[in-house]
């Protein structure tokens, strides 16, 4: 038994009781166990009057019973009780998980340091020794209320806290969703984009490696001749009219089981996944449905648009190991069927891989080959065919391939012009041909009617800056203009008739010379032949060739000589190989010619041994080979 001596008078607890009641949590509950019941009185009082609801307890069994049923928020704890004591009380309430976590105040009037050694050791909160006076108690009372409140506190922080987080996980689930259906789709027309595709073949492969009959291929779609639709209609009827390809596609995809998948890649490119299908036949004719469907005419904006699409094909084989190479495949064969006239679908063969990588090494060889300046020219001599004398050149390029040799211009000026190479190509030609002209000039060889015809591809004649390019390279090699002959094609000035008007016009004022490439053979500019300031017309190989010794076998070449004669103009026949050629077109007053008859291309140097040396009458041999 253990009884609590206070250090006041009645009176001054009375004052303490008063002044102590203020704001204090009605809902905080405490516990007060001690065995004698004056303790009990007047704690309870003294508690109570602080605001606090107060359970008492006289001894163990009471407190552990009163703990598990009502879980206060505090329990002060005598330690000297009979039948249990306090350390005994502790060890039990702290075995149990609903009252584990209550803070105990051990109450005793042992007060050396071992007591209280022992008395944390059993798990207490906080010790008062008695006698105690009642601000103590009170203030290790509300210590404990007052980190209970924030315990509690800190608990409702993190409820809140787990409730915004899940919220805001919520939220970004939900926009990580959306991002990656924006990630996958195609904005225009809704279908699955190349990246949602590819993750889809992907998956579709790496099954067909484990399940070998798993058959799957892949079609390619491009439309033939888009742009020119966006460019004549505008981008917006371009736009619908993919959106409704779209929809016949899908509505195909809904209607076909064996299509997986059908996908917008981007511009007028479409692909198609074809799994669990039978043979190749059935791709073929999955293909044809396709084209079947999409030449039906779409009318958009009062327009009835039909388009033409080519599509190329790839088997899935197990020799695939990634997406992109199949898509790869798949794009090339496509390629390969726009080039083809006969069908308009094409499955991938090995061959064009190889064909590709070819392209791709001419394509870095032909850039270093720019940087490098690799070409050279070579000229052969345009022949008056009256006096059989020199009265021009024309030069023509080689490239000098440093591991393959001499590389004729057939083999990669189509390649040049296809791929954007060709102006610049076209500027250091006519930069070489310019100084070879000012190098012959220099030691005195030149005829003053003399002439280096140079051809001019018509990309180069449409670029902006073509007349400020060569008075530059005139002026920087100090030739007289009217050495320069311009040789153009047909394609060329019929490409773009008011701007190459003003820049041949302005070609003339300059006193340059402008001649008709393979005249005959390309676009015909004969109703608008007579008002360009051209100076000369070349009659196409293919025209002199077949002439023979019988006047049937002259064609159109007549034509030609005097239509030209008409309009004042020169002429100059092409590829003339042998002496009845060459007497069947003196004949019908063509004045100049050049071919293998006379001189086969020489490199620069040599040329200029030909100059000012007049050539024989007549050849003791009927014909000169290549």
């Amino acid at each position: 038994m253990s009884w609590i001596f206070w250090g006041g008078t009645l009176s001054d607890i009375s004052s303490t009781l008063s002044s102590n009641i203020d704001s204090t949590d009605s809902s905080d509950r405490i516990l007060v166990v001690d065995d004698t019941p004056t303790n009990l009185f007047i704690l309870s009082k003294l508690l109570e009057a602080e605001g606090y609801q107060v359970d008492q307890a006289k001894d163990g069994p009471a407190a552990i019973a009163l703990a598990q049923a009502h879980e206060p928020t505090l329990i002060l704890l005598d330690i000297m009780m009979p039948q249990m004591n306090g350390y005994e009380v502790c060890r039990q309430l702290r075995s149990q998980p609903n009252t584990a976590h209550i803070p105990i105040i051990f109450l005793s009037s042992l007060d050396a340091p071992f007591d209280k050694v022992q008395a944390f050791e059993h798990g207490a909160a906080d010790y008062v020794a008695k006698p105690f006076q009642p601000e103590e108690v009170l203030a290790r009372v509300r210590h404990q209320m007052d980190l209970q409140a924030a315990k509690r506190q800190q608990q409702q922080l993190n409820i809140e806290l787990e409730s915004r987080v899940k919220e805001r996980t919520q939220l970004l689930e939900l926009a990580h969703n959306q991002l990656l259906e924006v990630a996958l789709t195609d904005r225009l027309t809704r279908l699955p984009n190349r990246l949602s595709f590819v993750k889809r073949l992907s998956r579709v492969m790496a099954q067909s490696q484990i399940e070998a009959t798993d058959s799957f291929a892949v079609l390619f779609l491009d439309f033939d001749r888009f742009k020119r639709i966006n460019d004549s209609l505008g981008h917006r009827i371009g736009d619908q009219l993919l959106r409704g390809v779209a929809r016949r596609l899908a509505q195909m995809s809904a209607d076909c089981a064996a299509i997986d998948m059908v996908a917008r890649f981007g511009g007028d490119e479409f692909a198609l996944l074809l799994t669990d299908i039978a043979d190749r036949l059935t791709v073929v004719k999955i293909a044809e449905t396709i084209l079947q469907l999409l030449s039906q005419p779409f009318w958009l904006a009062d327009h009835e648009i039909s388009v033409k699409a080519s599509i190329g094909m790839v088997w899935g084989t197990p020799s695939y190991v990634a997406a992109e190479h199949l898509l790869r495949d798949a794009d090339m064969a496509m390629y390969r069927a726009k080039e083809c006239s006969r069908l308009p679908y094409c499955w991938f063969e090995s061959d064009m891989y190889s064909h590709a990588v070819q392209l791709l090494e001419l394509e870095t060889d032909f850039r270093l080959a720019l940087d490098r300046r690799e070409f050279e020219l070579y000229y052969q001599p345009i022949v008056d065919l009256e006096r059989m004398k020199i009265v021009g050149f024309e030069a023509l390029v080689r490239w000098q391939h440093p591991t393959k040799g001499l590389v004729f211009p057939n083999d990669f000026i189509s390649f040049a012009e296809e791929n954007g190479f060709v102006m610049e190509l076209g500027r250091q030609v006519l930069e070489m041909a310019c100084q070879h002209i000012a190098d012959w000039d220099r030691i005195g060889r030149l005829d003053p009617e003399l002439s280096v015809s140079v051809n001019i591809a018509p990309e180069q004649l449409l670029q902006p800056d073509i007349l400020a390019q060569i008075e530059k390279i005139i002026h920087a090699t100090g030739i007289s203009p009217h050495r320069l002959r311009l040789e153009l094609t047909e394609r060329s000035i019929m490409s773009n008739r008011k701007l190459v008007d003003e820049v041949l016009h302005s070609l003339r004022r300059r006193d340059i010379q402008v001649s008709i490439d393979d005249f005959g053979t390309g676009y015909s500019a004969l109703n608008y032949l007579h008002t360009l300031p051209v100076s000369c017309l070349k009659v196409d190989r293919s025209f002199v060739q077949p002439i023979t010794s019988e006047a049937s076998s002259l064609g159109i070449v007549p034509l030609i000589i005097n239509m030209a004669e008409t309009m004042r103009m020169g002429v100059i026949a092409e590829g003339i190989e042998n002496m009845t050629q060459l007497r069947q077109l003196q004949k019908l007053g063509c004045k100049h010619g050049q071919g293998f008859l006379f001189q086969e291309a020489l490199p620069a140097n040599q040329a200029r041994s030909l100059l000012n040396q007049p050539f024989l009458s007549d050849w003791s041999t009927e014909t000169v080979s290549a």
